[in-house]
């Protein structure tokens, strides 16, 4: 990721990228780092305020710190041209004495011989499902995004094979168990009658035999 610098700040990454889609926000974080021993204010100016919404747009950096900037693009109704944006920023830094958030109205004021310096960044739209980045990090964002999702699908698919051959397994348990019962209860089943027609046989000669006379 690419950034902008100047005398006070560095700014990370040097442009505005949006992914456009109707009817929905987007929005992008601006890295903002002190690169000096001395506390510096900034303020954040577009050229379109009432399409994006930046929060904090103005604070102190305490020296060698950094802070975020999130700049959120409000949903639109309409495609720009040929998705070409002509918006631009513009982040003001100058020095001042104390951290404090509340900064006088002529801060970033030139008139009293201030030094305040000017960091532009343009503004740029992507759709969601571009095929080609405008830069060589949204390339390879997409790269990385297609693998991930090549690798997820490949573990469900493992997952699920899995799945599948533990149940086949499972049935076949299953299926010996049975097996072995259905066996040892027709084994006892041949036990049981042949002992009750044993026992039968033996009743029946009984009552068939001749009783002798007295």
């Amino acid at each position: 990721m690419t950034g902008a610098s100047n005398q006070l700040i560095s700014v990370s990454p040097d442009e505005l990228k949006f992914q456009f889609e109707l009817e929905k926000q987007s929005y992008c974080d601006l890295k903002v780092s002190n690169t000096t021993e001395n506390n510096v204010a900034f303020k954040v100016k577009t050229t379109s305020p009432k399409k994006y919404f930046v929060r904090p747009n103005t604070g102190v950096i305490q020296p060698w710190d950094s802070c975020f900037i999130r700049v959120t693009l409000q949903a639109q109704r309409e495609f720009p041209s040929d998705m070409q944006c002509k918006d631009k920023f513009l982040l003001q830094s100058t020095i001042v004495a104390s951290y404090s958030d509340d900064l006088p109205a002529d801060t970033f004021s030139k008139d009293n011989g201030r030094t305040v310096e000017e960091c532009k960044l343009k503004v740029v739209y992507v759709t969601p499902h571009s095929t080609t980045g405008n830069s060589e990090d949204g390339s390879k964002q997409g790269s990385d995004a297609n693998s991930m999702v090549q690798r997820t699908r490949e573990e469900r698919d493992a997952a699920v094979r899995q799945t599948q051959q533990l149940q086949q397994e499972l049935d076949m348990l299953k299926r010996r168990r049975n097996r072995k019962n259905d066996l040892g209860f027709s084994l006892k089943f041949a036990l049981l009658v042949g002992v009750i027609g044993f026992m039968v046989g033996i009743l029946f000669k009984l009552l068939s035999s001749p009783t002798t006379a007295e």
